[in-house]
């Protein structure tokens, strides 16, 4: 890392886990803030790959803008009142801790909506993934491509919620804006493109992390999965906390642990599509969601944020993270649940790609 920053590797039980995540919230303001590790080896090779340059085998994306046929009138049809629908019945547990009951039925609830709202398409599958040491479940929705399937687009946000305070099964951790509005987001992507019958060329996984608050664990182990497989992931974009407006500009783009090129293409997709909405720029300053996970893989990724880093949610991991603190409204999640489905539309539909270019 840049100046006198350093990756530091700790040793920690498993029940000290959620004692760090609430001391970084509470000292340094940090959101998770660490990535977990099995043991020292899986960490030490997490090491070697923290600055991973991208996989020479990966298609890269041409980043055009040249589907407004296909896009527009979907963005047209995604409405706040679904967001808000999903992100009201997400708060309805009363956490979605990974290792709590609630948190664990959550994952299920969210298969079954996503697998009604596939509408029976035959291209559209709902699966749950099971992790290593935890009963919380990913939730992945894949959309399969035509012509060009084996090149994978992720679009994701991450399921679980925490009280930095302690989180038991009757704990309330209500997580609305952190991360219900990004699942929130995603779902109606899912909504739009299923209700339009789209197939896509590649082909768009749209995936609900398990356990992002204790270490990145769901995204990391899905990453390494597809690492490891050679799964030809085209772009990542996060969705994580969507839906509080601490900030003058609309979305504001992170530019550490992402990918510049996929940044501009971010924001050329916010002036094609959503041309009223500002941008702005910040950084995390650490691996601040699940993005990082699949760029420590050396895969494109980009994270657009509700606010700058340093005004957003204040209510975050506590009981008063609430719909009603967001406003009772879902309209600021409604602009990157547009985006997203942009970013997936676009992507998902390119006609060729930069190495034929």
């Amino acid at each position: 890392m840049a100046g006198t920053e350093k990756l530091h590797l700790l040793e920690l039980k498993t029940r000290d886990i959620e004692k760090l995540s609430g001391l970084l919230h509470r000292e340094l303001r940090h959101c998770g803030g660490f990535m977990y590790h099995a043991n020292e080896a899986a960490a030490r090779r997490a090491l070697a790959l923290a600055d991973a340059t991208p996989p020479a085998s990966l298609t890269r994306p041409g980043y055009g803008i040249a589907n407004q046929a296909i896009v527009v009138p979907l963005l047209q049809q995604m409405q706040e009142g679904s967001i808000r629908e999903t992100i009201s019945g997400l708060t309805n547990f009363a956490n979605r801790y990974y290792t709590s009951a609630p948190g664990i039925a959550a994952s299920h609830w969210l298969k079954e909506k996503w697998i009604a709202l596939s509408n029976g398409r035959a291209h559209i599958s709902v699966a749950q993934f099971s992790h290593v040491g935890y009963q919380q479940r990913s939730v992945i929705a894949t959309i399969e491509g035509s012509d060009k399937a084996g090149e994978i687009i992720v679009v994701g946000a991450h399921l679980d919620s925490i009280n930095l305070f302690g989180t038991k099964d009757s704990t309330r951790a209500p997580g609305a804006d952190d991360d219900a509005s990004g699942v929130a987001g995603l779902t109606e992507v899912l909504r739009v493109l299923a209700a339009g019958g789209y197939t896509p060329r590649r082909t768009i996984k749209l995936i609900a992390y398990a356990a992002e608050e204790v270490g990145l664990r769901g995204s990391q182990e899905i990453a390494q999965e597809y690492k490891k497989n050679g799964s030809n992931v085209v772009g990542v974009m996060q969705l994580d906390m969507t839906n509080f407006k601490g900030s003058e500009n609309d979305i504001y783009i992170f530019t550490d642990f992402t990918s510049e090129p996929q940044n501009q293409f971010l924001a050329r997709l916010v002036k094609a599509y959503l041309p009223s909405l500002t941008i702005g720029y910040d950084k995390c300053g650490y691996a601040c969601s699940d993005h990082a996970a699949w760029h420590a893989q050396g895969y494109a990724t980009s994270m657009p944020f509700e606010s700058e880093i340093r005004k957003d949610n204040p209510h975050i991991h506590t009981v008063n993270d609430t719909f009603a603190n967001s406003g009772n409204q879902a309209l600021h999640a409604l602009k990157f649940a547009r985006l997203a489905a942009a970013y997936a539309l676009e992507l998902g539909s390119e006609a060729d790609n930069a190495a034929g270019r």
